[in-house]
């Protein structure tokens, strides 16, 4: 099997690499990909959020799978143009990525299928946005109706920063805020069939101890020794499968990746956000851990055929990424900075390195973007692969460069408690 793996972020880079593990796979390309990804793939250029290009790439190359991995590009429709192109294509259609693509369509979703959810009110002015912060109060949660590339939510107890977020947006979700740790749980769907992945958790401040504005994610672990039990059989029962019907029903249906961002508040699980496919940076530990074949799993939802594969099997043990990001990220980052100490990470023992934000310039490896490089470890539990993995992230030099110390910190202190 052929795979082209659209997009360029550390996202893509772990699908490739997984694509790459494969057995079932003979050949991963990316495009437009990044310097990380050419270890495990064919690099092409094209414009990842341009339908056609992608399509006549895809049958240029030949390829039988084409996995399409950022948000901008499925809400422009390039799995569709793909499709039309006669390529099995693991990615939700224009009209089903607005489940993304839109918070107040998110919403409209769960309400018709019951899913749990904050509660919450759209609004398009000042005005109304004002009205909405002062029914739900502190700590005001703002969210961006459109795509912000998992940076446009605001949670703060300063009415004037959440007001001056919606006036930034326009059209705003507000909604009450959830108290609880957060969990990620995505699952791969062909429209009917759910087969949901380990639950995940990945931290969105920028500094320790959720100190710190939002972030993409600066790390992530699975699984998560302190999660109910029975926690993916209700999701899945309560959120995922109900979506994806409802979905259905509305002739838009749903294949590709569905992401469930959840709240377990006092109340019971409640859904925070979906997404429309992988996230960053659980995708990185997910992966690691994931035994079976991704290259045929993928297949298998693209081509209505998932009820073929059965139950997804995992790895014993655990695994944990941590994001290495650029000076001044989250802000404007520097890019530019020479990035050393890579191929020492990735000769330790479990660690692989992912890359999201690097260039080459002059033959030397460089940054281009805020999260860099997130260094991903696997191990017999949750300390040993985030041992491994800050082992990792130790050897790697960036000038100004930063991470958080404490990614899967809270289950390894639980035990050493014991």
């Amino acid at each position: 099997m052929k795979v082209l793996v659209v997009g360029s972020g550390g996202r893509e880079h772990a699908l490739a690499l997984a694509l790459f593990r494969d057995p079932e796979v003979s050949q991963v390309y990316a495009a437009p990909g990044n310097p990380g990804m050419a270890a495990v793939a064919e690099l092409h250029p094209v414009d990842a959020v341009d339908g056609a290009a992608v399509a006549a790439l895809a049958t240029e190359l030949d390829v039988d799978l084409v996995v399409v991995g950022p948000e901008a590009p499925l809400v422009a429709g390039v799995a569709d143009a793909v499709r039309a192109a006669g390529i099995s294509c693991f990615g939700p259609s224009a009209e089903a990525a607005v489940l993304e693509g839109s918070k107040a369509f998110a919403k409209d979703v769960m309400a018709a299928a019951d899913v749990p959810t904050a509660l919450a009110h759209v609004c398009g002015t000042p005005d109304e946005a004002a009205a909405a912060l002062d029914a739900f109060g502190a700590p005001y949660v703002v969210k961006d109706d459109g795509l912000a590339a998992g940076k446009g939510v605001v949670v703060t107890d300063d009415r004037d920063v959440a007001a001056g977020h919606a006036a930034a947006c326009g059209r705003v979700v507000i909604e009450e805020y959830l108290d609880g740790p957060e969990v990620s749980v995505f699952a791969i769907t062909d429209g009917e069939t759910v087969l949901p992945m380990l639950p995940a958790q990945d931290f969105k401040r920028v500094h320790d101890g959720g100190e710190g504005p939002n972030t993409g994610g600066m790390g992530a672990y699975t699984p998560l020794p302190w999660a109910p039990e029975g926690l993916v059989d209700e999701v899945t029962e309560r959120v995922l499968r109900p979506t994806v019907r409802e979905m259905a029903r509305r002739g838009t249906p749903f294949t590709g990746l569905l992401y469930a961002g959840l709240a377990l508040t006092g109340r019971g699980v409640r859904v925070v956000e979906f997404n429309a496919r992988f996230g960053d940076p659980e995708t990185q530990p997910l992966l690691a851990l994931l035994e079976s074949p991704l290259g045929v799993v993928l297949k298998a939802a693209a081509d209505g055929r998932l009820h073929e594969v059965g139950p997804l099997k995992w790895r014993d043990g655990a695994a944990v990424a941590v994001v290495v990001a650029a000076h001044n990220y989250p802000g404007t980052p520097r890019t530019g900075d020479p990035i050393t100490g890579v191929d020492a990470a990735e000769a330790l023992d479990g660690v692989d390195v992912i890359h999201a934000g690097t260039a080459v310039r002059d033959g030397a490896l460089v940054t281009s973007g805020g999260r860099v490089l997130a260094v991903t470890a696997v191990g017999a539990d949750v300390a040993e692969a985030r041992q491994r993995a800050y082992a990792g992230v130790a050897c790697v030099d960036i000038d100004g460069c930063h991470h958080r110390t404490d990614i899967a910190a809270l289950p390894v202190e639980a035990e050493e408690t014991r």
